[in-house]
């Protein structure tokens, strides 16, 4: 059996502490500001956006896609999930139920 490499574990656990970090930085804006006004259903709602995405993407780093094709499939991954969080915020095309404000 193979050690892993060094610096392999933060490759798997590094974008998931960023989510933890990501999602700390609301949390403590409503410990500060009254303007940030999130509930638990806001911290599942994009805790589990951000899950999804970085597990995607982990997901096909494993395969044995070459560098430029995970470029895309990153960017790609990245376009989706500017367009969701963006579309649950504001409402892009103002979609009954799921929109925001």
């Amino acid at each position: 059996m193979q050690s892993p490499k060094p610096g392999s574990r933060w490759k798997v656990w590094g974008p998931w502490l960023g989510i933890v970090m990501l999602l700390s930085i609301p949390f403590l804006a409503m410990q500060i500001t009254g303007e940030v006004n999130w509930d638990e259903t806001d911290f599942i709602v994009m805790g589990s956006l951000l899950a999804f995405f970085v597990g995607t993407f982990q997901l096909f780093a494993r395969t044995r896609f070459g560098r430029g094709k995970m470029l895309y499939i990153g960017f790609g991954l990245l376009i989706v999930f500017l367009y969701i969080w963006a579309e649950l915020a504001v409402g892009i095309f103002n979609i009954p139920g799921i929109s925001g404000s």
